[in-house]
């Protein structure tokens, strides 16, 4: 089971600074990643080795007629209901107020673990002042202040004992593939085309939330996995609105997932969402795959797939080495090519290259174009091999490893790809010292 966090309270009680920090948290600790970058909605920490998406949410007004405010109330009610925990935000400089009790009583109805924050408690008589949100009937007060960080790993130790542990696996070494995208690129008609092909359809499993169904199948050969998240859709008046229901019930299947099928209209190209879906896959070191759907419905010449392809490339940057497969899910062209595609991606994203092989081939390239001396300290690596993690990982051993700077790193990076592959899986280096 996948731990959401959602941080809630009503306006400028310092919700965001806190996210902020979580998520910069997490940055500190982890080795940076090229290609992720933080979306202002959702994000992933970490916390003594416990990974969970942290969902920042509007401040909470109650009554009010503005429909922005409204769309807000609708977004926070969401992430309650989505949410492993939720940490409720007081303000230690305003003290307990009318807006704070009424929304702790719709807390009080989702009925989940809630952690009570008093923040900006920057010195110890604020801290002293957090003692009179107890009235608020939610258990145990944690000050903090989000701006320099005192106390939120006491927040953080109290929040991570709520987390539900993962589920058990009934389907253990199966591929799983979650279709995600943004409302109406087809993801319902894809998984339809799939689910009415001739195939053995073992059986259904229900999945973590109410609208993921994991779906047994067998394709070329092999059973997989599918988590259907279509249908995911909200009718509501504030774009806004609608991407952040569709976000928040895509990181789920997301985070349960082996590698995500990312579905893109074709008519309007990779828009900012779809990224910031890319991104997370990334920090979550899922393997994908863009499917660009609706391609029967672009006027086309023998080049329009090239460039297409190539303005897309450019957008990730260096995320270029996600696989691209245009289709038409109404005409069924090149449906299967998809999962296929996604198939073979699961293969690199547990693929082990031998260390003789990697030795033999890197060495080499190392050779012809080395690391740039740094401060007069000429960088030698002496030895490559494919760590023992779930994810590929590759630990290069070297003289000075701090000196290796991120220009050279994805050097070494497009060369393992040039030589072994890994199509839409995020590789991970790691420079130690021999």
């Amino acid at each position: 089971m996948a731990n959401i966090v959602a941080i809630v309270g009503r306006p400028n009680v310092g919700k965001s600074t806190l996210f902020n920090r979580l998520v910069e948290r997490r940055e500190a600790i982890m080795d940076d990643e090229s290609g992720v970058t933080r979306d202002r909605h959702y994000g992933f920490a970490e916390w003594i080795g416990k990974g969970f998406t942290v969902i920042d949410t509007g401040g909470y007004v109650h009554g009010s007629e503005d429909v922005f405010e409204e769309a807000i109330r609708n977004q926070v009610m969401h992430a309650l209901k989505e949410a492993t925990v939720i940490i409720f935000m007081a303000d230690c400089h305003d003290g307990l107020t009318d807006l704070d009790k009424d929304f702790a009583n719709v807390v009080r109805t989702v009925n989940k673990p809630v952690v009570v924050v008093g923040n900006k408690a920057d010195t110890h008589e604020k801290a002293q002042n957090s003692v009179e949100f107890y009235g608020l009937g939610l258990g145990e007060i944690f000050p903090v202040s989000s701006a320099n960080g005192s106390g939120t790993g006491e927040l953080l130790d109290e929040v991570v004992k709520h987390f539900q542990e993962e589920d058990e696996n009934t389907e253990e070494g199966l591929p799983k593939i979650a279709i995600m995208g943004r409302p109406n690129v087809g993801k319902s008609s894809f998984v339809n085309v799939l689910v009415g092909a001739e195939r053995s359809i073992v059986t259904d499993i229900a999945g973590t939330t109410r609208d993921s169904i994991h779906t047994r199948y067998n394709m070329f050969g092999k059973d997989f996995l599918l988590i259907d998240t279509a249908g995911v859709r909200k009718k509501a008046k504030v774009k806004e609105d609608i991407e952040f229901y569709s976000v928040i019930r895509s990181i789920r299947s997301l985070q349960n997932s082996d590698v995500c099928i990312v579905m893109l209209d074709a008519q309007n190209g990779l828009e900012s969402q779809d990224i910031n879906l890319i991104n997370l896959a990334i920090k979550y070191r899922k393997g994908i795959v863009l499917m660009v759907n609706k391609w029967d419905l672009i006027d086309k010449d023998q080049n329009t797939a090239e460039k297409f392809k190539k303005e897309i490339e450019e957008r990730l940057g260096t995320s270029s080495y996600i696989p691209i497969v245009f289709t038409s899910v109404l005409t069924k062209q090149r449906v299967f090519k998809a999962i296929e595609t996604a198939i073979n991606v699961y293969n690199d994203r547990y693929k082990k290259i031998a260390t003789s092989e990697l030795n033999n081939i890197l060495l080499k390239e190392i050779d012809k174009f080395g690391p740039p001396a740094y401060k007069g300290k000429h960088v030698k690596i002496k030895y490559i091999t494919q760590l023992p993690t779930k994810t590929p990982t590759f630990g290069f051993f070297c003289n000075f490893p701090k000196y290796i700077k991120s220009p050279y790193s994805r050097y070494l990076e497009n060369k393992i790809r040039a030589n072994f592959g890994f199509s839409g899986v995020p590789i991970k280096l790691v420079f130690k010292e021999k």
